[in-house]
């Protein structure tokens, strides 16, 4: 079934905003969302960052929708406590939630004073929890040493079908990894070309037949200089290459970064449109791709408007045109 779903952003809204809004997606015929999970926000013109994990239970109370989380186990979080959360969500709403897994960014991972690996360790790392995770939901009792170290550990409440786990991949060498040992990839949007290299690239990883989830990075306003000055107000500092969103330490260093960054640089990074049929345009064609759920995330303030205007023109023709 595909999915259009309401990208829950903690970083740039309180968590009882957020609940709100995932409400109104629900009215407004969105069908799943998808959370962040960060300890900072990218930018402290965004400055907002609650504990989704609890928001997560709340808001899958209180809608129908599925839910995606990103996480990154490993550094921040012990893959262990991150198996146990994920466990107690999917049996308490089964077949509804599903984690996407990371390599992580030291903006959030810094905070437990150890030491930031390399990509390659990172890695590294991140199959490693993903291993103890899938170990731990299956009821064995792990005990591993490695990047990670996990004693005796056993989960007692587990649900009877196991979340999917989800591969994020920004890059087409992690699209292609994560082809190998994922249920599924997630990755953000782009110019349809280097879409399809991500999508080419998963696939022939062993990534052939697995769900694909598109993160839309999107800026709708009524008129095209508000979505372009949105844009740039709550999205500047987040445009740059994966190494420098993964390497540096505080929302003011990427604030610093983004000193230059002019409006026009937005375009070729979010989806920035006051008119509808380009929206809908654009995301036919993600679904011509091959993905399975889009995940939009309008990267302005303006929740409300956006919810209403892409629930009256745009997900409704989406779901038309996939079953069309």
């Amino acid at each position: 079934m595909l999915k259009i779903g309401y990208h829950a952003s903690h970083e740039q809204f309180k968590p009882s905003a957020l609940l709100k809004y995932v409400q109104l997606a629900e009215q407004a015929g969105f069908n799943a969302s998808l959370s962040s999970d960060h300890f900072a926000p990218w930018s402290l013109d965004q400055g907002e960052s609650g504990f989704a994990w609890s928001w997560l239970g709340a808001a899958m109370q209180a809608t129908d929708f599925s839910f995606g989380i990103v996480n990154a186990p490993g550094q921040r979080y012990h893959p262990a406590i991150i198996a146990q959360a994920a466990a107690t969500l999917a049996e308490m709403f089964p077949e509804r939630f599903w984690v996407a897994m990371g390599s992580g960014q030291y903006i959030n991972e810094q905070i437990t004073g150890e030491h930031w690996p390399v990509k390659q360790h990172r890695n590294e790392r991140l199959k490693e929890c993903v291993d103890i995770i899938r170990a731990l939901w299956n009821g064995e009792t792990v005990t591993h040493h490695g990047h990670v170290k996990v004693e005796q550990a056993k989960l007692f409440t587990r649900p009877a079908i196991a979340p999917k786990i989800i591969g994020a991949a920004i890059t087409e060498e992690t699209a292609r990894w994560v082809g190998s040992w994922a249920d599924g990839m997630i990755t953000v949007s782009k110019p349809p070309q280097e879409l399809k290299k991500m999508v080419d690239a998963f696939r022939e990883g062993g990534g052939e037949g697995k769900p694909m989830y598109l993160k839309v990075q999107l800026s709708y306003a009524e008129n095209e200089q508000q979505a372009l000055q949105g844009a740039h107000e709550q999205w500047r500092s987040n445009i740059f290459p994966s190494p420098v969103l993964s390497d540096l330490r505080t929302a003011k260093q990427l604030e610093q970064a983004a000193m230059f960054v002019r409006e026009e640089d937005l375009r070729d990074h979010v989806r920035i449109s006051s008119d509808l049929s380009q929206h809908l345009a654009w995301l036919q064609q993600d679904l011509d791709l091959g993905f399975s759920q889009l995940l939009l995330h309008n990267v302005n303030l303006q929740h409300e408007q956006f919810i209403e205007a892409f629930g009256n023109k745009v997900v409704p023709e989406l779901l038309k045109y996939k079953t069309s």
